[in-house]
């Protein structure tokens, strides 16, 4: 009778009991959300593979089959349950993509496709297992290509290092933003020279010493800690060292060493300092358990049968996308290409700039540029991006979206000053030829603003609620060096061209 009342666990054809049968519901369950989000995850490989910034990523799924592998003892001696309250987890990973989706952060949705899985694995082999996978499971997050974020403080920060130790030799310099200059030549800490690369890869290699060599907390923290520490310090002795080779031979020199020295000697050998340092500190003996299977043990509530847990779970990650694409059938359509205003004092002008630029806006319905001058000789140039809606690859802001193109050589190098709703920034390009930029974004008939957090915010609510999702892009320039100064410049075109609110609106079709 006791087996004729389980119907359940022993679903016709689903034989979903046992290790075999939940570790089958999670394999449905993963192939699932990789066949329903792969866009995202083919994503995900793509940055791991092309971006140098994330190739330690292509080791992560390696490092977390062998850290289960060396858990396998233990697991073999517990017993997988399905339980519901896994499903919390599972939901905040739906939820987490369907916002990353809204605002058009990939981030987000990278991170959304490794709470998902995650939350499979606590629904579908339940709480005791989970416990004893904790560390394979939070590793999973290095997957996720992320730490852009840090790449211009970075940039900042190896630069004064830089400096210190420059002045420290005894060599002239002079610093602006992430530009040094010296009697020898013009230097530029670009993202591949800000360090980031290493940090973020220290990051993973610290975390995984830390889980296997460390059991007081107390030692992992001060680890992780001298390494980042260490890992930010040597990057700017290598973009010193690269400065000084060049002071004394030459630019070619330079680059020849700093490539040898960056690629295969200088950070394998911080990596072995490291490691020596905190070897005689290493606490965890080959061979200890990593957990006791008697202390873990399942609760007796939450617990259902597989079968409806992998279909309560397969619901939850389809509803998601379907929720997004039933609100972004609304969209309001655009006007046309934005008209160019006419601004009193100001007249359209042909001359060349010293450096061509044109704004990056990938995906835009309308991109319009155009050159103003004033009677005092200053040059303004304006360019209006506008969206009908904005998608994966068409975005108000993004990578490489804005002011500095970088496939046209144009880099960003610092802030600068602008009115409280725009963003300002110094952008570089060869020669040096520099500009001050202002950008004003405005989503639907939201506020204009300059903040990149609050364009995601409003996209996400607009794309959500299936609001109006029109978007508008206007940038203000002007060369330094040329006429007034590029602040001044831009600041009396603001001044004569008006309220900046109503040429977005003309730009929208709002009326």
């Amino acid at each position: 009778m006791t087996d004729r009342a389980l119907p359940l666990h022993r679903f016709s054809g689903l034989r979903l009991s046992g290790w075999r049968g939940h570790l089958s519901a999670v394999a449905i369950v993963w192939l699932a959300i990789l066949a329903l989000f792969h866009r995202d995850a083919a994503g995900m490989v793509s940055i791991w593979w092309n971006a140098s910034t994330f190739e330690h990523c292509l080791f992560i799924p390696f490092l977390i089959a062998w850290l289960v592998q060396q858990r396998l003892p233990g697991l073999r001696q517990m017993q997988p349950v399905a339980w519901t309250p896994g499903l919390i987890w599972l939901t905040v990973g739906a939820v987490a993509w369907l916002l990353g989706a809204a605002a058009g952060v990939a981030l987000f949705r990278h991170v959304a496709l490794v709470l998902m899985m995650q939350g499979t694995v606590v629904t579908l082999l339940g709480p005791a297992i989970s416990r004893a996978l904790l560390f394979p499971l939070f590793y999973a997050f290095f997957m996720v290509p992320f730490g852009e974020e840090i790449v211009a403080p970075l940039q900042i920060v190896t630069a004064r290092l830089c400096m210190f130790f420059l002045g420290l030799s005894g060599v002239p310099a002079h610093m602006d933003g992430i530009f040094i200059t010296t009697p020898t030549g013009y230097f530029e800490v670009a993202e591949a020279c800000s360090g980031a690369k290493f940090v973020i890869a220290m990051t993973a290699y610290g975390a995984l010493v830390c889980n296997v060599c460390f059991t007081r907390w107390s030692r992992r923290i001060l680890f992780i800690t001298g390494a980042l520490a260490l890992s930010v310090l040597a990057n700017g002795v290598r973009a010193y060292a690269t400065i000084l080779v060049a002071h004394f031979t030459s630019i070619d020199a330079a680059a020849g060493f700093d490539h040898v020295l960056y690629g295969w000697v200088f950070f394998a050998t911080v990596m072995i300092i490291v490691m020596a340092a905190a070897w005689p500190s290493f606490d965890r003996k080959p061979g200890d358990p990593w957990f006791d299977p008697d202390t873990l043990r399942n609760p007796t509530t939450g617990v259902v049968s597989a079968a409806l847990a992998t279909a309560i779970a397969l619901g939850l990650i389809l509803a998601a996308p379907l929720w997004l694409a039933v609100s972004a059938a609304a969209s309001e359509p655009l006007p046309g290409a934005p008209q160019l205003p006419v601004v009193k004092g100001w007249t359209l002008t042909p001359d060349p700039a010293r450096y061509p630029w044109t704004p990056r806006f990938d995906g835009a319905d309308h991109l319009i540029t155009a050159r103003y001058r004033d009677g005092d000789g200053d040059i303004v140039d304006l360019a209006i991006a506008s969206f009908a809606r904005q998608d994966e690859g068409r975005e108000l802001v993004g990578f490489a979206q804005g002011a500095a193109d970088p496939d046209q050589g144009w880099t960003w190098s610092s802030p600068a000053k602008a009115p409280p709703n725009a963003r300002g920034e110094q952008i570089t390009a060869p020669g040096p030829v520099v500009r001050h930029v202002v950008s004003f974004y405005r989503v639907g008939d939201g506020a204009l603003t300059g903040s990149a957090p609050q364009v995601k915010l409003a996209t996400m609510k607009a794309r959500l609620l299936g609001t109006d999702q029109r978007a508008v892009a206007i940038l203000l320039s002007a060369e330094m060096g040329q006429g007034s100064s590029a602040d001044a410049a831009i600041a009396q075109f603001l001044a004569d061209l008006g309220q900046v609110q109503e040429l977005a609106d003309q730009s929208l079709g709002i009326r």
